[in-house]
Parts: structure tokens; C-alpha cells; sequence
């Protein structure tokens, strides 16, 4: 277990946690601001990729599952990623449909924020999503982020960048 939050934990995750990815990143309506839905193969890879992430950079997207019954409703995580030609840390988040507007998305963001100031040096933690994603912009929001601009790109047309610097944050005591 990576991280505990109140309603939350955060694990690495594994191939057994196929279907239940599958069931978020193959919804239409979850991923219509991501250039593509995903199939079985983009699936297995997108797991595979934060497996190597953990070896490599002791970060990656994370299961979230619910502490109630230890089920598996999406991902969030920390990840680097190509912003607008830089390399940046970024915290990203997946949840099921029938679990959104719930706050699920906010406390794992809010908890990823936290463990990546805790134990990383990183001076500014990002979030990048395609400029019409506002579910996603307004989670980045709750967390404390700010935007911080909006570039074009073949990927989304015009990505929009949230931000929170490390001097910006205040953890809990």
C-alpha cells in the first residue's frame, strides 16, 4: 500500500487489476477528452508502463480501490510527462463512472499531491488535460492548482496546464 486516505487506498497495480481498469479506461464517456478509448492491448500496456514506473521512478499511476470493500475504481498517480516539450511530474486520475462525483478523484489527487512533496524534490507538481475537460480542470482546481497556461498540441488540439508550486502548498499536520 502506497497511501491511505479516508475513504481511499492507493496501491501499485498489477495485471489482476485488468478488468477493473478495462471498465474505466474503455468507457466512452470517461475517456471522450483523451485522443482514444482504450482496447484490451492499450489496457494491459497502460498497466505494464506504471509497473516499470514503479521499478524506475518509485512513482506511477496507482490503483485507487475503496477501503470499504478493497475494490478497484480507477487510478490516480504521478507520473512525468511531455508538457508542452518538458519533461514534468503530473498527477493524473481515472475514476469509474459510477463512482465519480463523490470526491474520490479529489482526495486521491489531494493525497498523490501530498506524498509527491513529501518524498520527492519536485518544486512544482502539473496537471494537463485537453482545454474541454472541465471535470478534470475543476479536480485540478480542488487540489489547489492553478492554471498555468494553454498550448496547442496534435494530441488534444489545445491542452490546458494547472500547476501548484511547492511553496504554495501547505500540508497537514
Amino acid at each position: 500500500m502506497i497511501i491511505k486516505t479516508e475513504r481511499l487506498f492507493l496501491r501499485e497495480m498489477t495485471m489482476d487489476d485488468y478488468d477493473a481498469l478495462y471498465a474505466v479506461l474503455s468507457d466512452t464517456d470517461i475517456m471522450k477528452h483523451y485522443p482514444y478509448t482504450f482496447d484490451e492491448q492499450r489496457v494491459r500496456s497502460w498497466i505494464e508502463r506504471n509497473m516499470n514506473r514503479y521499478k524506475e521512478n518509485g512513482f506511477g499511476l496507482w490503483a485507487v480501490c475503496l477501503k470499504e470493500n478493497d475494490e478497484m475504481i480507477g487510478d490516480c498517480g504521478l507520473t512525468l510527462q511531455n508538457i508542452d516539450g518538458k519533461p514534468l511530474p503530473e498527477i493524473g486520475y481515472h475514476i469509474r463512472k459510477d463512482c465519480q462525483h463523490k470526491g474520490y478523484a479529489k482526495e486521491a489527487a489531494t493525497a498523490v499531491r501530498d506524498w509527491a512533496f513529501k518524498n520527492t524534490d519536485y518544486p512544482a507538481l502539473y496537471s494537463y488535460c485537453k482545454y474541454t475537460n472541465e471535470p478534470s480542470i475543476k479536480t485540478a482546481e480542488s487540489i489547489g492548482m492553478h492554471f498555468e497556461k494553454e498550448y496547442p498540441d496534435d494530441a488534444n488540439g489545445i491542452t490546458h496546464v494547472s500547476v501548484i508550486c511547492r511553496e504554495e502548498w501547505s500540508p497537514k499536520i
